[in-house]
């Protein structure tokens, strides 16, 4: 079900202005509008979801397959030593709809900066369309890969 009124079905659906670097039937990958390295996506189910205890399997399925093909994608073009995959629940969603944030990590950065308002990073902001074209360029070339793989 779609909710108007949630900000998290109107990003999902690009409602609101939104860096879209994958999407498909049933989410979206968009940049995060503040990002805390570049290559920071937010996964959104286009549905409105709460919590993922709410998904269905194909709903599963499809978050965890967004998930590995933005982490392939972050590990090619940003080199990062790690990468955090983190989704908050309950009152720690300050959007109130279900999403996962994938965000390329660097040796130095403590967990806890990805937290505060303004982290210790020297220069953690390209341009977002700059960013959104080199993900959707490196996704197609993954996606197309997959297929030479699976034929």
């Amino acid at each position: 079900m779609y909710k108007q009124d949630c900000l998290g079905c109107r990003l999902a659906n690009k409602e609101e202005k939104v860096f879209t670097v994958y999407e498909d039937s049933f989410l979206s990958c968009i940049l995060d509008h503040d990002p805390f390295n570049p290559g920071h996506v937010l996964i959104l189910p286009k549905e409105h979801f709460d919590e993922g205890v709410d998904f269905d399997m194909k709903m599963n399925i499809a978050v965890m397959k967004a998930v590995q093909l933005i982490s392939k994608t972050i590990e090619e073009i940003y080199l990062p030593d790690g990468i955090t995959i983190c989704q908050n629940g309950g009152i720690f969603s300050e959007l109130k709809h279900y999403h996962m944030h994938v965000v390329p990590r660097y040796k130095g950065q403590n967990f806890a900066e990805f937290y505060q308002d303004s982290p210790d990073i020297a220069d953690p902001h390209e341009p977002l369309p700059s960013t959104m074209v080199k993900m959707k360029s490196m996704i197609e070339s993954l996606v197309e890969r997959e297929k030479e793989n699976v034929t």
